[in-house]
């Protein structure tokens, strides 16, 4: 049963002891002309506003055959279909950098859907689309939103990558809500279902978000929407899973719709994002 994240409880607790603590010197001894009140109601409000972060409610898990479920709580950013352009280069490989985005060999990997290493993606240009193309639905968390991430599907983590953003020891914190936020720091895991399909879900700090904090690690059985880590602050989730085989079940902002300006709204484990083609 969940009420607060992992490391939740430490600091709302020591924030609400130190406000009841103030506020009884205050009521008993002396308020300092009103100045220990004042600073026992800010205990108060850093007290609820850690709460409100590490809030970490249960959801209802959808059953369905073959779902893909949201990682993540937020608005959609974008839904793209794309394909494999290039990948993260080994010792011995030749590469081109990119000021952004670092080195890249300029061949994808073999079995891009496999997403065995870190790629370099472009969306596909009407006409052009084929059996290796991804869909890829980036979600935006918002200070506001629950930073919990979940499974999107059930089954063994197979790789768990750790990427501190442009070759830089950490950054380099673009906002989160921009596209180019897909090269700060992340952690790139990647789900292995029982029948052998491939699911990439990247956690992405933001400008605020400084800290990835992944629960599970490379060979855990994950159940769909199992709790597996968190981001602190606003942040970014993208997913991925072969074009192929699912079609979107969420609308983007790039969609332009009038109706969802800012994306469709999304909840970790209970939100549908992609169904069975």
């Amino acid at each position: 049963m969940g009420v607060f994240a992992r490391g939740g409880i430490a600091p709302t607790v020591t924030w609400l002891l130190m406000g009841i603590a103030i506020e009884a010197i205050a009521l008993i001894v002396d308020d300092l002309n009103g100045l220990a009140h004042v600073f026992g109601m800010l205990c108060f409000m850093i007290t609820a506003i850690i709460a409100n972060f590490y809030r970490d409610p249960d959801r209802p898990i959808p059953k369905e055959e073959g779902i893909i479920v949201s990682p993540a709580d937020g608005h959609i950013m974008f839904v793209v279909r794309e394909r494999a352009t290039g990948r993260r280069p080994t010792k011995d490989e030749s590469s081109i950098h990119d000021k952004l985005t670092g080195d890249w060999h300029e061949t994808p990997c073999e079995q891009p859907l496999s997403f065995p290493n870190e790629q370099r993606w472009e969306a596909v240009p009407d006409g052009e689309e084929s059996e290796s193309d991804a869909w890829r639905v980036a979600i935006f968390m918002s200070p506001f939103d629950v930073h919990v991430n979940r499974a999107p599907v059930a089954g063994t983590i197979i790789r768990m990558e750790h990427r501190t953003g442009k070759g830089l020891r950490r950054g380099p914190f673009v906002p989160a809500f921009r596209k180019e936020s897909a090269w700060n720091e992340r952690v790139r895991t990647v789900f292995l279902r029982g029948d052998g399909l491939h699911v990439e879900s990247t956690q992405i700090s933001g400008r605020l978000a400084r800290t990835i904090a992944p629960w599970s690690g490379e060979g855990d059985e994950m159940r769909r929407g199992q709790r597996y880590g968190m981001i602190r602050l606003g942040s970014r989730v993208d997913v991925r899973v072969p074009a192929n085989i699912f079609i979107p079940n969420v609308i983007g902002a790039n969609a332009e719709q009038a109706e969802y300006p800012k994306g469709e709204f999304v909840q970790a484990g209970t939100s549908i994002l992609f169904t069975p083609a």
